[in-house]
């Protein structure tokens, strides 16, 4: 059963586990953070929906700017990682900024555009509107999807 805000409770983390598959999206310079450090973050550092992805889950990283204020445009799917890690743990950075973070392992990969690649996606259904998805965060995708993006990252 899922518990407040639909996070996963002990009862979920018992269940036998069925790979997900997630966008993040994640400014690059946070990207290039998270894979060299093996993590992700989501929210802003919150562990709420960190609490989603299990061991074992895949996870794509679609980047719209450079920076958080005021970066360049990137859109682009920049990185993708398989989760490593059982539970979000608390990360120091500063001391008015401890974020949660999830281990991850990182593959190589090469980024790509997502506009090119909209058309295919099932989880954008209006390609005129093709970016409004990406401002959920993260969110769950289909296996389909996320196969057809990764495979995009490593043949290009």
């Amino acid at each position: 059963m899922r518990g407040r805000g639909g996070a996963l409770g002990a009862e979920d983390r018992a269940a036998p586990h069925v790979q997900r598959f997630w966008i993040n999206t994640v400014t690059l310079d946070h990207v290039e953070a998270a894979a060299v450090g093996g993590f992700t973050q989501a929210d802003h550092g919150s562990d709420t929906r960190l609490r989603q992805p299990r061991r074992g889950d895949e996870m794509v990283f679609y980047s719209p700017r450079t920076t958080l204020w005021g970066g360049a445009p990137v859109r682009r799917f920049t990185a993708w990682a398989t989760i490593a890690g059982d539970e979000p743990y608390q990360a120091y950075v500063s001391d008015d900024f401890q974020p949660w973070r999830l281990a991850a392992q990182f593959h190589p990969c090469t980024p790509v555009d997502a506009k090119p690649l909209v058309g295919e996606l099932s989880f954008i259904p209006d390609p005129q509107h093709w970016g409004l998805p990406f401002r959920r965060g993260l969110f769950p995708i289909s296996q389909r999807d996320y196969e057809f993006i990764v495979d995009r990252m490593t043949h290009s």
